[in-house]
Parts: structure tokens; sequence; C-alpha cells
């Protein structure tokens, strides 16, 4: 009873704060804006907020899944307990605390995802609304988050909600895997310029040490990739369907890489290392929710290793949606609304030295970023409705992530409650999907070779 005591008194005491910082926020919003209303709108100030609030609302999730949900009999409020426990009925009490849990994640998620539709909607409208009010957002969110916890399940949460949250998490898993083929190739594309820079500004031979640091780290994950690979038939092989899992990592891999170093122009070694070492980790995840227990070992123990690596994935997706010039480029927006005064965005269209070929554009990408801020039109921020757009779905996705695709009865078992077939399923079609998007961006430039795939 203590626990849930200082549960609610903390949320008390957020919503409080919420709405005494809100107050400053819509005085502000209602007698008008700091900046005139010629000045063109940062893209990035609604960005960081918006990863921000999406952060707190996975917290609040997680407290409402092993801190709230299985503890809710414990009130005396017969309606709160009934309104968390409906569509819950099972003669296993564990299981519906599992249940209550998952019906926690599913409120959070749907206010966090409710949110981003509503200023999804307002950005179509006002393309500077995603910009203003932050700290009324915030208060709103509060205050959707916790009506929700007045709603009963049955049906808003469950079946609606976690159909649209399946649903979602669908579209989010091939957005993701474009992410992360993104991230492994900036990844290498950076540390190759942080070596032309050092050759260029320290002198010959000083940029060996950034090569040198791109060999070691495809060194530590291939062969880190190679011992888990290992592991994995150790521990789950002998089972049809996890022995075919492991082995087409295995394959998918050294396939993947010897295309990059025989037939790509455009690939990487450390992009190669990057993906294998992921495809493992997704083939790794998918082996231990398997509910067979003569395919899954594991069964019995609490897999937290997994939900932690996979939030973690989670978070490098919302920095890369809220800080990646990339991002707002691949969402279809133009080189003018990128940030004004953003030095770093500016640099990107400027001619590196030494690896870069065939840079035709870089006259091109230097008018664009001489360009001055009065003349960038507020409506080249019309973008912010899909950045919203895929906040709502990544709120769908970490739903299905904490909840195993809303999975109560199909699960390995009580002890291991997020191992369960369409967990797994998902994420080894992830694993297929991310392994042949990054082949095709291998081939594709020499199969189109008339095509630009930058």
């Amino acid at each position: 009873m203590g626990i849930i005591s200082g549960a609610l008194s903390a949320v008390v005491s957020g919503v409080t704060f919420c709405f005494c910082s809100a107050s400053a926020s819509l005085c502000s919003a209602w007698c008008g804006n700091d900046k005139p209303s010629t000045s063109p709108p940062s893209a990035k100030s609604g960005r960081m907020r918006s990863v921000v609030l999406l952060g707190f609302s996975i917290i609040v999730a997680l407290a409402f899944q092993y801190g709230l949900g299985p503890n809710v009999s414990q009130l005396k409020w017969s309606y709160f307990i009934d309104a968390w426990t409906q569509s819950c009925d099972n003669d296993n009490p564990e299981l519906v605390k599992v249940c209550s849990g998952n019906s926690g994640v599913y409120r959070a998620s749907f206010a966090a995802f409710l949110f981003f539709v509503i200023f999804g909607l307002a950005a179509l409208c006002k393309p500077t609304a995603n910009r203003d009010a932050w700290p009324a957002k915030y208060a709103l969110y509060c205050l959707l988050v916790s009506g929700t916890c007045f709603i009963p399940n049955d049906p808003l949460f469950m079946p609606i909600y976690l159909w649209i949250s399946r649903v979602g998490s669908v579209f989010f898993v091939l957005l993701q895997q474009i992410i992360l083929v993104d991230v492994a190739y900036n990844w290498n594309e950076s540390w190759l310029e942080k070596a032309d820079k050092a050759e260029i500004d320290e002198g010959a031979g000083k940029g060996k040490k950034w090569l040198g640091a791109i060999l070691f780290s495809c060194f530590i994950l291939f062969a880190g990739s190679l011992a888990a690979i290992i592991i994995l038939f150790i521990y789950f092989g002998g089972c049809r369907t996890n022995d075919a899992f492991i082995s087409i990592t295995l394959v998918g891999s050294i396939i993947a890489t010897i295309v990059q170093l025989t037939m790509s122009e455009t690939g990487s070694l450390l992009t190669s290392a990057s993906m294998t070492a992921y495809v493992t980790y997704l083939c790794g995840a998918a082996v231990s929710k398997n509910s067979n227990a003569v395919c899954n070992p594991k069964l019995g123990e609490t897999s937290v290793g997994n939900i932690v690596i996979g939030l973690l994935l989670v978070f490098i997706s919302l920095m890369w949606t809220g800080f990646s010039y990339t991002n707002d480029k691949r969402l279809g927006g133009s080189v003018t609304a990128a940030p004004e005064a953003s030095i770093e965005d500016a640099e990107e269209g400027k001619p590196v030295g030494g690896v870069v070929v065939n840079n035709k554009d870089a006259g091109a990408n230097e008018e664009d970023a001489t360009e001055s801020p009065e003349a960038i039109s507020p409506k080249a921020f019309n973008n912010s409705w899909k950045l919203n757009a895929v906040m709502a779905l990544v709120c769908c996705w970490y739903a299905m992530t904490l909840t195993g695709w809303g999975s109560i009865y199909k699960r390995g078992d009580i002890s291991n409650p997020d191992a369960g077939d369409v967990s797994m399923w998902m994420l080894i079609v992830s694993q297929w999907i991310a392994l042949l998007l990054y082949l095709w961006t291998l081939v594709a430039p020499s199969l189109f070779p008339d095509r630009d795939f930058s």
C-alpha cells in the first residue's frame, strides 16, 4: 500500500508542477509570440520537446506496468480496480496482474498517441504549432494520461487501441529498419570525414587514428557477433525453428559483407559490421521469445535484458527522429527547412576531401547554405505534421514492445512474460527486412547507375 500511495503522490506532484509551469506558457501563447511574425520558427525546438515528451510517456508506461498495474487490487476504490482489470478475467491471479500492467502501458501510450495526432492535425493548419506553448502541452499530456486512468479497459484500450498499436507498429518496424541502416552509414561517413579533416588541419598521417578506430570497431562488432551466434547455437540450437533463424542470420551477414566488399561502390566495412551486430541482436531476441520450452531453455528466467536493449533502440530511433537533418529530408522536407543559424547543418553542403566523389552538387548546396534566415518562409516548416505522425507510430511500437504485442495467454510462462510467438516472428521478420534493405542499398547504385541513391 505504501508503494501505491507513494506512486499516487508522485503523480499528483508531477501534475501540479505541470499545471503551474503551464500558466506562463499559456499567457505567452495568448498574448503573442516572443519572436517577430516574420521570423521563421525553429524546427529543432519542436523536435527536441517532442522527444522529451515521448520519453516521459515511456517512463510513465513502465511505472504503470510494473508499479501501479500489478498492485491496483490493493486500492480500496472499486471503480478504479474494475477499470484496470476489465477484460482481464482469468483464474490465475498472476496473469491478471500481467493484464492490468499491460493496460497501464496502453493508457500511457494512448495518451501520447492522442497528443501527437491532435498536434499533427494542428500542424497541418498552422505550421508553427509544433513550436509554441510546450509547457502547456506537457500539462495537457499529464491531464490526458490522468484521465485515461479512470477509463475502463473495454473497449477503448482492449481491443480498439490494442489493434491500432499492432497496425501502427508494423509501419514503424519498417521505418525503424530505414533508421538503423541510415545510422550505420552515417557513423562510417562521420569518422571518414573526421579522418580527412585531421589530414587537412593537423598534417599528413594524422587521420590514421580515425581509420584505425574504424578498423578496431569493425573487429569488435564482427567478433562480438560471431561469438553471439556461437552462443545462440549452443544454448538455443537443436530446434528446427531456432536453427533456421540462427543459420539465416549467419549466412545473410556473410552474404551482405561479401557483396559490400566485392560489388558495392557505396558500402563500407563499418556499415556491414554494424548491420551484422544489429541482425544478430534481433536473432537473439527472437529465439529468446520462442514460447516452445524445447526451443527456449531460458523460459523460467525473467528476460529484462531484451526489454532494456529494445528500449535503447527506441531511444536511438527517437534521437534520430528528433535531431537528424536526414530525417527532415526523408520526410519530404527541403534544405531550406533546416533550423536557422545552424552551423552544423549548413556545413553539410560543403565538400570534404579524400572520401567524397562525384560531388557535383556542392556549389548548389553552398548557395543554399548561405541563404539568409529572412528568406526562409514559415511554410517551409509544414512538415512538422509528419514528425508528429512518426511520433504517434513510435507510441504504438513501444506499447507493443512492452506488452509482447498484447499477448497475455500465449506466453512462455509467468516468469518470462515477454516470450511469445507473435513477438518472435515480428522480430525475425524485422531482421529479414533489415538484411534485404541493406543489400538493396549495396546493389541498387550498380543496377540503376542513372538514379541518385544518396
